[in-house]
């Protein structure tokens, strides 16, 4: 299919799924557990890609963490924590999300068992620079960014792998 042939329109993942769900729109990128839901209540998965996954981020201010590297770094331990609890207890994982979620128990078991990899390198570095500086011009093209060397600029600058490396998921202490 040529480019011309599409109209993009950027929406927010919930009102892509209500567009394609009302005809609005012929198909719809969206993300889980949106997309899982939307597959079981009859809309088909038509293409997926692994390799197009941008990660999951931790995202702090410079600010934030100049001023509060501790409690930064709780944070990271913590998520560090709860990502090896969740590898451990997949199903009651997804019981969890589809509780805190108030999504389908179904649609949350396929989000973490079927689609949620825990298995990736917590610390940012090159294997997320790689997918980032492949859509940073898809941003330019659409106005998002201004020019290429924004995104250039902010993939230099963009990663700190520190508090990832320094995570100790035991200095935090199980509640009772």
């Amino acid at each position: 299919m040529d480019p011309s042939e599409v109209t993009v329109q950027n929406l927010q993942h919930a009102d892509g799924r209500a567009a394609l769900a009302s005809g609005a729109v012929d198909a719809w990128a969206g993300l889980d557990p949106i997309m899982a839901a939307a597959e079981q209540e009859g809309e088909v998965l038509f293409f997926r890609n692994i390799d197009f996954n941008t990660y999951g981020f931790l995202n702090a201010t410079e600010d934030f963490l100049a001023e509060r590297p501790d409690v930064a770094q709780t944070v990271v331990n913590a998520y560090e924590k709860a990502r090896a609890w969740a590898q451990e207890n997949p199903e009651e994982t997804a019981a969890i999300l589809a509780e805190v979620a108030g999504i389908d128990p179904q649609v949350a078991s396929t989000v973490i068992i079927e689609r949620t990899n825990l298995e990736v390198d917590p610390a940012p570095g090159d294997a997320q620079r790689s997918v980032l500086a492949k859509i940073g011009p898809v941003f330019v093209e659409s106005g998002d960014v201004s020019s290429q060397d924004q995104v250039d600029e902010a993939l230099a600058t963009l990663f700190d792998d520190s508090l990832a490396k320094n995570a100790d998921p035991a200095a935090i202490k199980a509640s009772s």
